[in-house]
């Protein structure tokens, strides 16, 4: 068995045990090299974007339903039909032969059986196959698009059929590498990058960022990555700092600031920046991208942003803990782990978390509040 197939059937067990994604998947790769990484990563992001589609196909290929079936060989069949129908670099008899001494390995010898008549059907088959009848129009774009019938149902009767279907396709894209200039100006990040191999492109909204493009090696190998000459972000969260202008000087709280993106761009004119957040694990994400861009003036701590160990200040950010409905396209695990309640969930702590960040605000200051949530309710 490969290491990285190893890797993606552990990520699968941590995600179901309820890790989130991204963390799970930066702990367990950190051991492979740059190649197998990359591998990792489109096996398993691209298995969890089409989850949905695969479960479908494996359905009418397993007696009795998937719901018969271990979760964790469910899992291991879902990589091995993505590696069989997605992944062209794959030979199939190494998409079946690696599943099934994986199936056999972590869910025993029957285990591995089934896992060889299943893929091996879905391998005679993959010329012919085609998804069931839809119920209805909900459900045919669930299945179509490999999302939840509930989410689909909201976005449907919000927007209609053809801006759902235009969301729905964007989330199974793989989205882009945005880089933001950190102590230099565009241009000079734009040499950096070509020294190394890297090309930029433009990226609609936001002038002086840039989509990184080509064969890009592990980002944290770049000379201008480890020199703090830029950061990750996409548009959409350095519009919420632009949006906001913060006045030059101004003391700025944070107050769920991990991974700390939006504390670096508040950086950009503020005087300080108070970044907290409840989590320590999370926070030390916001130390390293702090110490490597090397901002004197943010200033991270933990702390709970319902209880706000600060006097006021001018200006308080608060990019509140929410569903990310507006993030899947980053985050495919998302779209799995939710649930119809966790919008109530949600906007109840978000409501908390408001009250609490208002009492942080000084007097003629203002309070800026954003999601990342494409949900009315957040």
């Amino acid at each position: 068995m490969t290491d990285a197939r190893v890797v993606a059937a552990g990520v699968c067990a941590d995600l179901r045990r309820g890790e989130l994604l991204d963390a799970t998947f930066d702990r367990r790769t950190h051991p492979l090299d740059a190649r197998d990484r990359r591998w990792t990563r489109e096996l398993v992001y691209g298995m969890l974007r089409m989850r949905g589609r695969l479960d479908t196909l494996l359905a009418e290929r397993v007696r009795g339903g998937l719901g018969r079936l271990d979760a964790e060989l469910l899992d291991l069949l879902r990589l091995g039909a993505y590696q069989l129908l997605a992944m062209g670099s794959v030979p199939a008899y190494a998409a079946i032969a690696q599943t099934v001494e994986l199936a056999k390995e972590r869910a025993g010898e029957g285990a591995g059986k089934l896992a060889n008549a299943v893929l091996r059907r879905l391998d005679r088959e993959r010329d012919a196959l085609t998804l069931p009848a839809a119920v209805d129009a909900v459900d045919a774009l669930a299945t179509e698009f490999s999302h939840p019938r509930w989410l689909v149902a909201r976005w449907l009767d919000r927007w209609g059929d053809a801006d759902t279907r235009r969301l729905l396709a964007a989330n199974n894209t793989e989205p882009p590498i945005v880089a933001r200039p950190v102590h230099v100006v565009r241009e000079q990040l734009e040499a950096a990058l070509e020294s190394a191999g890297v090309r930029a492109l433009d990226v609609p909204l936001v002038s002086d960022s840039m989509v990184l493009a080509g064969p890009i090696p592990a980002l944290t190998e770049l000379g201008a990555f480890k020199r703090g000459l830029f950061h990750i972000q996409d548009p959409a969260s350095t519009l919420v700092t632009r949006y906001a202008a913060i006045p030059m000087g101004a003391t700025v709280a944070d107050v769920c600031a991990a991974p700390g993106g939006k504390s670096v761009e508040l950086a950009r004119t503020a005087g300080r920046v108070f970044a907290s957040d409840a989590s320590r694990s999370r926070l030390k994400r916001v130390i390293e991208n702090v110490q490597r861009l090397e901002l004197d003036n943010v200033h991270p701590y933990v702390a709970d942003a319902r209880a706000p160990a600060l006097r006021p200040v001018d200006v308080v950010l608060l990019d509140a803990p929410c569903t990310g409905t507006g993030t899947m396209r980053r985050h495919p695990d998302a779209r799995w782990r939710l649930k119809p309640s966790d919008l109530a969930v949600m906007t109840a702590q978000q409501a908390i978390l408001m009250a609490a960040a208002a009492h942080l605000v000084r007097p003629g200051g203002f309070l800026v509040y954003s999601t990342c949530s494409l949900e009315t309710e957040e």
